[in-house]
């Protein structure tokens, strides 16, 4: 019920989700009756969460398939929320994540703790870990290395290397321009410690539709070539659209007050909600249904602006509210009784989306 509520009203205030939670009881019972579920010990990210992800993985993603697997953090008020997550359809389901009792950037421990897990449960798949400058620490590409998972980390501009036969130099002050790509192997890292051999990609992407990136793309990396270490880095950004799914631009996460045990748990829920709905948005495209529930294309947009998630979530509120006004609905459609055929074309859509949830 809890996970309706947030696909419903997307709100995960404990105050908000206790004022609609359906029990004939009062306001003050339903609320502490809440707080009291989100403290059981059954709510486990590892009992209950990563057998659904792994079940989800087998799923969708072949062993012979490569995973692009990403590190990332978000904060809001005094809250650190440190996730990794898998990349599918340009999002991102989140695999595992942890509360940093801190302000602030991870350290080494912190990004090792959250990443073993993840290592043991995919070990069997050919999968890539992907960083932003945060995680540019070149400890922990070397350990990763050791581990023998795949990595492509993205560097800070002042970051020093040396090539072969060369003096050490920062990243800045290679020659690139927009447009241009290098790949440069058997490179140390860092003035101090001098890590290496490892491999840098280097990419400035070209100036499109009056938009430009102010700086290039320095990514350490153990891949074999420029062209899957671009490829990688670029499904990164699947974590960010995932971020603001499950804040202002779904769930609202950022207006809980929660505390820290409970917000896992919260956390825990809307992953299930989450991914669910891409899912299900996934299954209404794959119906043909999507014009239903949204525009398919745009004039002038390069892209197209709804994600799976935004139409599983949307198809299960048009088809709910049809139901809820359904007396309403069927006098209005009377009085239009030259468009029948549409109508009986739309109700067999929103049957077929109704299958999907």
């Amino acid at each position: 019920m809890l996970i309706g509520l947030l696909q419903f009203h997307k709100e995960v205030r404990i105050e908000r989700l206790a004022a609609l939670f359906p029990q004939p009881i009062l306001f003050e019972s339903r609320r502490r009756y809440l707080q009291r579920f989100l403290l059981l010990p059954q709510l486990s990210v590892a009992l209950l969460w990563f057998p659904i992800i792994e079940h989800l993985i087998e799923t969708y993603f072949g062993k012979s398939s490569r995973l692009f697997v990403t590190l990332d953090r978000t904060q809001w008020k005094h809250y650190n929320l440190f996730v990794v997550s898998v990349i599918w359809s340009k999002r991102a389901w989140p695999i595992y994540w942890i509360f940093l009792e801190k302000r602030g950037c991870s350290n080494l421990s912190e990004q090792q703790a959250l990443l073993r897990p993840v290592i043991k449960m995919l070990k069997d798949y050919n999968f890539v870990v992907l960083g932003d400058r945060e995680f540019h620490s070149v400890e922990l590409a070397t350990w990763l290395q050791t581990m023998g998972v795949a990595f492509a980390l993205r560097q800070k501009a002042n970051t020093y290397i040396q090539e072969e036969g060369k003096n050490f130099q920062q990243l800045s002050t290679l020659e690139l321009s927009p447009g241009m790509k290098k790949f440069i192997t058997g490179v140390k890292v860092t003035k101090s410690k001098g890590f290496g051999p490892l491999t840098l990609a280097c990419y400035w992407k070209r100036k499109y539709k009056n938009r430009n990136l102010d700086e290039p793309w320095y990514i350490l990396t153990n891949l074999e070539s420029l062209k899957e270490t671009l490829t990688a880095y670029k499904a990164r950004s699947g974590i960010e659209a995932m971020f603001k799914d499950c804040k202002s631009g779904g769930y609202n996460l950022e207006g809980s007050k929660a505390s820290i045990e409970r917000l896992n748990r919260l956390v825990l829920l809307i992953a299930i909600a989450y991914t669910s709905s891409g899912l299900q948005g996934n299954k209404i495209k794959q119906l043909g249904q999507q014009k239903y529930i949204n525009r398919l294309q745009e004039a002038s947009r390069y892209q197209r602006r709804h994600s799976n998630f935004w139409i599983g979530q949307y198809g299960l509120l048009w088809t709910v509210g049809m139901e809820f006004w359904s007396d309403l609905a069927e006098q209005l459609m009377r009085t239009k009784s030259n468009k029948l055929p549409f109508f009986q074309r739309g109700q067999r859509a929103m049957t077929l989306i109704q299958y999907t949830l």
